[in-house]
């Protein structure tokens, strides 16, 4: 008698062992016994610039998204001939117009030669501010570009007007072509070449399958010109062998009758 109870006492106890057992790994129909179902968010670093960008207002600041790798539009620099109003506050006898010179400074009334091709206006101010530090207090300047050299590209070779171009807003490389009259019968417009300088030292080319963009109607490989683009659209082979066709054997195909 004391055994058959011992064993009913362990079979009890199993049964609770397991009912505690499986109420503790309770889960949701459709899962996985014994697998974890909350979901694990793994902490991804982010530069600091990053969420400096994202917050940062799409003003002109010039100094650019370093995370990017390019500015975020970017202040115009000066450049040579470029023609500046400087205007102060409170000594309007200093007010000068200025060109900056083929060496890149302006001549100041009064407070000497000062270096400008490359500042942006913020820059500049801030030079002309420390140049007449000695003869006013505190002085505030506002320069103003009043005449500037504008954004161009170039194009030469196998056009109808080979010249230099002012660029106007987004001109791609086909409207390029185009404002300069398009290609001439003799131009290869498989291999339009694409001049773009990166230093004064070094320039990048590309070459540029125009016919066969054309003739896809998918403008989507067509680049946005920069300024100071060299566009060069070369001769066709065929055209440079008639080049040099003599004369006298083109009339058996003017008038092949008579042979």
């Amino acid at each position: 008698m004391k055994s058959s109870s011992l064993g009913w006492l362990a079979v009890f106890a199993a049964v609770v062992a397991v009912t505690l057992f499986e109420a503790a790994n309770a889960q949701e129909p459709g899962t996985n016994r014994g697998v974890q179902t909350r979901p694990v968010f793994l902490e991804r670093s982010t530069p600091a610039s990053v969420g400096q960008a994202a917050s940062q207002s799409d003003d002109a600041d010039g100094t650019g998204n370093p995370v990017l790798g390019r500015e975020r539009r970017p202040l115009y620099r000066l450049n040579k001939s470029d023609v500046l109003e400087i205007s102060f506050a409170f000594a309007p006898e200093f007010d000068q117009t200025v060109t900056i010179q083929p060496d890149g400074f302006i001549a100041l009334k009064d407070a000497g030669h000062l270096l400008a091709e490359d500042a942006t206006l913020p820059e500049l101010e801030s030079r002309i501010a420390a140049a007449y530090s000695r003869l006013l207090h505190d002085p505030e300047i506002t320069v103003k570009l009043k005449d500037f050299d504008h954004p161009y590209f170039i194009a030469a070779g196998e056009v109808t007007h080979p010249g230099k171009y002012e660029l106007h807003g987004e001109t791609t490389l086909t409207a390029a072509l185009a404002v300069a009259g398009g290609f001439t019968q003799q131009a290869r417009h498989s291999q339009v070449v694409l001049f773009r300088r990166v230093t004064s030292e070094l320039a990048e080319t590309r070459v540029l399958n125009v016919k066969a963009m054309l003739k896809r109607r998918n403008l989507k490989e067509d680049p946005l010109l920069q300024p100071g683009d060299y566009l060069f659209v070369p001769r066709s082979t065929i055209s440079n062998i008639m080049r040099f066709v003599p004369a006298t054997s083109l009339g058996m195909y003017s008038t092949p009758g008579r042979y």
